[in-house]
């Protein structure tokens, strides 16, 4: 069987049962079990199967992912998140857009102690939807920043997604986690800009409303108490991965700790809030892990059969430029994003795409945080992204779908303005890693 015709066979098959509702994880083990028999020798090849799962889920770099993952389900079972909410709201009460600003500025520091991107769109739409709703908001004004800044928790770390992709790829994982703080914190700046603007030119989108306005250091305290420990926590996991003090999972066990004693000490976490925070983090790697376990075998496959080889050699032979050849890689990226979760869109890309990064010379951080951006804007395009059914969850019933969808196209549009950026700029994604790992 020709390369081409392994591609399409396999491919087809992935298709049609992501398509029937097949969850991703399955969908890869009967793919691996097809594969397996057709192209690894049958019964050993079915061992291979077995032994690929087993090295995936034992893999000491993927332990992070649940460290990370738990940081974020116990800051929000305990009700600190609340709390640094409540603070933020005190602080900016003259800002336009107020509520939706203290979603994007409160999701920001959530993203940097939390590894759980749906955690944080979840808690923000629990939490500010209703009464930004109650208090007149614009739907569209009131769900698109909640939704925008949960993607951005995929850039800015600790992020359980990026640790997985820093796994399969090689490519260094404090390097990666490091350099994604730039590119989310100047999305979350473009947001912020982009809601006072809008509040400013037309009001009636976020009308202001009575507020109870506290002065001196009553105003301060909140932001002291309860927002500087989550910020130092940030810190210390950076500080310590950046100076070689601790490895990405020492750091993120450090992070765990922390979060927990933060937790203990603020006398929120009870042994039911640590139970939630224990189930939600297995619930949510356990996902990862499995999906794992599928498509371990898929790009070994995808190897043997000479598909990888085969569209490899034919993109280089091709004789195109590189950057003609990176525009092309990212549009698939935000095409396949449209329909798949990202796991599987790293599982099913990063085969092919290694290989010609490595052959056109990418730099491997630059490229994997174009990589990360692309795949923050999976979370968030129509129809199939995965904080799109998140805010659906949350939602009143009289919010249309349409209008979630229409609610967030903004700041896609601004996902894809920091994807131009970081292409034609490297430095924005490669100049803090390289003064923070000399």
């Amino acid at each position: 069987m020709l390369w081409w015709q392994t591609l399409a066979m396999l491919f087809g098959i992935l298709t049609v049962l992501l398509l029937v509702g097949m969850p991703a994880a399955f969908a890869f083990l009967a793919i691996n079990l097809v594969g397996a028999i057709v192209y690894l020798g049958g019964e050993p090849g079915l061992m291979q199967v077995v032994r690929n799962g087993v090295a995936a889920i034992t893999n000491f770099s993927l332990t992070p992912i649940p460290l990370f993952v738990l940081m974020g389900e116990v800051l929000f079972h305990t009700g600190v998140a609340m709390k640094a909410i409540d603070a933020f709201d005190q602080l900016i009460w003259r800002v336009p857009g107020r509520l939706a600003v203290v979603a994007v500025v409160a999701g920001t520091v959530f993203s940097a102690i939390s590894g759980s991107t749906i955690a944080t769109t979840a808690l923000l739409g629990g939490l500010l939807l209703p009464e930004m709703l109650k208090r007149g908001y614009h739907p569209r004004m009131a769900m698109g920043p909640i939704m925008a800044i949960g993607g951005v928790d995929m850039l800015i770390p600790p992020s359980a997604l990026t640790v997985l992709l820093g796994s399969l790829s090689g490519i260094s994982i404090s390097g990666l986690l490091i350099a994604g703080v730039v590119p989310g914190i100047l999305l979350a700046a473009l947001f912020v800009g982009y809601i006072v603007l809008r509040a400013k030119l037309d009001p009636s989108l976020a009308p202001r409303f009575e507020h109870t306005r506290l002065h001196g250091w009553a105003r301060w305290r909140p932001l002291v108490v309860y927002v500087t420990p989550l910020v130092a926590i940030f810190v210390v996991v950076i500080v310590a991965m950046s100076a070689g003090w601790a490895t990405p999972t020492e750091s993120a066990a450090i992070g765990a700790l922390a979060t927990v004693i933060v937790s203990v000490l603020y006398r929120s976490l009870t042994w039911g809030s640590l139970l939630e925070a224990l189930k939600g983090t297995a619930a949510i790697s356990g996902v990862i892990l499995f999906i794992i376990v599928g498509a371990t075998t898929f790009s070994q496959i995808l190897s043997f059969s000479g598909a990888t080889n085969g569209l490899v050699t034919l993109v280089q032979d091709a004789a195109l430029q590189r950057w003609m050849v990176l525009a092309i890689m990212m549009g698939i990226l935000l095409v396949l994003g449209c329909f798949l979760d990202q796991v599987s869109m790293m599982l099913i890309t990063l085969p092919f795409y290694l290989p010609l990064a490595q052959h056109f010379q990418f730099d491997m951080l630059w490229f994997g945080v174009m990589f990360l951006i692309c795949m923050q804007l999976g979370l968030l395009t129509p129809p199939f992204g995965m904080l799109l059914f998140t805010m659906r969850s949350v939602a009143p019933a009289s919010v249309q779908t349409s209008e979630i969808f229409r609610a967030v196209m903004p700041y896609v549009l601004f996902g894809l303005v920091m994807l131009g950026l970081v292409a034609f700029v490297p430095a924005v994604a490669t100049w803090l890693p390289g003064v923070l790992l000399k």
